[in-house]
Parts: structure tokens; sequence; C-alpha cells
């Protein structure tokens, strides 16, 4: 399965959150909350994804940077660049690549247009449907077998 197919399955692929570079901790913190989601995709002026913040990237800056925390933004504390990923690529490659990257949320792109993004979370969904699927395959064939024995 492509990543596509994936986010046309969630409920609230209909918009993107996003914060502007110039946003404070706290306010890119409330976006967070506000939406209950782990990232938001840093956007310059003209549409470019210039970075992404995660909760993580809030963590580490309240570690490491406490004694400037009421003047970081976003811009400050984004990954960048921010990781993508296009909107064809299959659902496996993007597992790997989150697993080796240690990352739990992708930017997914058509082109310069965000569509959407994809958690680890999103993935795992996805996969434990895959593996219903299948195990209802096994069993079905199971009971398929015995009724013909």
């Amino acid at each position: 399965m492509k990543v596509g197919k994936l986010l046309s399955g969630k409920t609230n692929r209909s918009e993107v959150i996003t914060v502007e570079p110039s946003a404070d901790v706290a306010t890119t913190a409330s976006l967070l909350m506000k939406h209950s989601i782990g990232a938001l995709p840093v956007m310059g002026e003209s549409g470019p994804v210039l970075g992404l913040v995660s909760e993580r990237d809030i963590v580490r800056a309240v570690h490491d940077r406490t004694d400037k925390l009421k003047v970081l933004t976003a811009r400050d504390i984004m990954t960048k660049p921010a990781p993508i990923c296009a909107i064809d690529d299959p659902l496996p490659e993007l597992m790997a690549y989150m697993t080796r990257r240690r990352i739990r949320h992708l930017v997914v792109m058509a082109g310069d247009r965000i569509e959407g993004i994809v958690s680890v979370g999103d993935l795992v969904e996805y996969r434990m449907r895959e593996l219903e699927t299948e195990a209802g395959v096994l069993r079905d064939y199971v009971i398929a077998q015995r009724a013909q024995g």
C-alpha cells in the first residue's frame, strides 16, 4: 500500500496544522495540545516547508535551552530539513526509514504541496489491520481444510 491510500483513510486528514517560523515555543506547544497531534510543519511565507517541530524538539529545547525558552521560536527548535516522503511511497519503505532514522512523523508531499502527516501510530494501525486480515485468511483456510478432511 502507498502512503496516499493511508492518508485517504485518516479521519483528521482534511487539514494540516502548520506553524510559522516566528511562533514562540509556548504557542507551538499549545497548537500540538489543542489539535492532539505530535508534530507541526514549519511553513515559510511563500509556502515551502522549512522544518518540522515535534514534541521531541520541544522537550529537547526545555532540557538544553531552558534559560532561553521564552525567546526561542519554532525556527530555533525545528528539525531541518523536515523529514518528508512522497505521496506514492510504499508503506514498508516508510516504516523501515522511520525505524532507521528514529523519527515518528513524516510530512507527506505531492510536489510542493503538503498532503498530510504520517506518524508511527498511523503505520502501526495499518500493520495491525494487515495482520488481522492475514490471520482471518489463515483461519478460513484451516477451517476449510478441516471441513474437507
